[in-house]
Formats: structure tokens, sequence, C-alpha cells
């Protein structure tokens, strides 16, 4: 990810807060991560942390977002994002087209 960033005068690094806590787990798959507590049994609605394909799951669903601009604007891995400009008077607009 790093890499891809040379020749790039203007770069804003950034880390996705929440996480996997934001991509809502497929109904039959919620069942799966039921847990006990002295108040109930609860499951999770999205993916907890931890989960073996979390990660791959939330880099997916960065690489569909961005599908558009990644490699060229942005560079995505997991949760860390980098915007990227060629000129620094490009930068503001680079930004507000991930956000």
């Amino acid at each position: 990810m790093i890499d891809a960033t040379t020749s790039h005068d203007a770069l804003s690094f950034m880390d996705g807060s929440s996480k996997y806590n934001q991509i809502r787990m497929a109904l039959v798959d919620e069942e799966l991560t039921i847990f006990r507590t002295p108040k109930g049994i609860y499951c999770y609605k999205v993916i907890p942390f931890g989960l073996k394909n979390a990660g791959a799951t939330y880099q997916r669903a960065m690489q569909m977002i961005f599908d558009d601009i990644l490699h060229k604007n942005v560079e995505c891995y997991v949760d860390d994002l980098v915007v990227k400009s060629k000129k620094r008077e490009d930068h503001l607009h680079d930004l507000r087209k991930v956000f």
C-alpha cells in the first residue's frame, strides 16, 4: 500500500472506525453467533470482531465501495485508507471523492 504512493505530492492516511461492526450479517449466520448472559440469549446482527472471515469480508466491502477510484486516488488495506494525489492542488478534490 505504501509503495503505491511513491511519486505523489499529497497523501492523507485514514483509519476506518467501527470496522466490521458496520457490516450486517446474513440472517442465516446470526444464529451461529449466539451467546448467553445472565440476562438472556443473544446473537450478533453485525459482524463482530474476531470472526474468522471478518477481515476478508471487510476488505471486499471496501474494494466494492472504492472500486472506481481504487489504485488511482485511493489505496486500501482492510480499514486503512490512503488518498493520494500527484499534485497538491488536486488533493482536496481527491478527498471529496472518498467522502
